[in-house]
């Protein structure tokens, strides 16, 4: 006996009868669902972007991280010089990936977007830090690892997403682009 048969107890004869579609059932017609024109494309193109901006973050972060790394230890600077000069640089490979890679079909590029994407990074930073104060300050979870993960896991998920939206929507706009990301 096969699932699409009628059996005492199955429902399959109510479901039939109540004109509902059955799964599996030749005798019923089940509606399969189907994306409107296009919407596979920006779902496509979104996922390429978002892919591409996490790629960038990645090497910016590595700049980053590696030149503090550099500046603190053999160089000798005090960590906030450091810090600051590594944050510059990551910062600029950041824009750098991103707008000859990721957002390369955006055609304006030049110093005022440079300063948008930095004001869009130091928001960021900023993020962080206000995550990092709320849990250490505000809540009491004053260990290294609770600092850590306010910090550098909760405040840097938050912090990552307000980059990608500050990116897409006030440094790389592009005529090109199809859908917002806000809706």
């Amino acid at each position: 006996m096969s699932v699409t048969e009628d059996r005492p107890g199955s429902g399959l004869r109510d479901a039939r009868e109540a004109g509902a579609a059955v799964p599996g059932d030749p005798g019923t017609a089940v509606m399969e669902p189907v994306a409107a024109p296009g919407a596979t494309r920006l779902h496509k193109r979104f996922l390429g972007e978002l892919l591409g901006f996490a790629a960038v973050g990645v090497l910016a972060y590595a700049a980053d991280l590696g030149l503090f790394v550099w500046l603190r230890g053999p160089v000798g600077l005090d960590p906030l010089t450091a810090k600051a000069l590594s944050f510059l640089a990551g910062c600029s490979v950041a824009y750098a990936g991103n707008a000859l890679g990721t957002y390369r079909h955006v055609a304006a590029r030049g110093p005022r977007r440079y300063m948008i994407f930095f004001a869009v990074n130091i928001a960021g930073a900023l993020v962080q830090l206000l995550c990092l104060a709320v849990s250490h300050y505000g809540l009491g979870f004053t260990s290294p690892r609770a600092d850590t993960v306010s910090g550098a896991g909760i405040g840097m998920a938050f912090a990552t997403v307000l980059r990608f939206w500050g990116t897409r929507s006030l440094v790389f706009r592009g005529e090109g682009r199809v859908g917002s990301w806000t809706g």
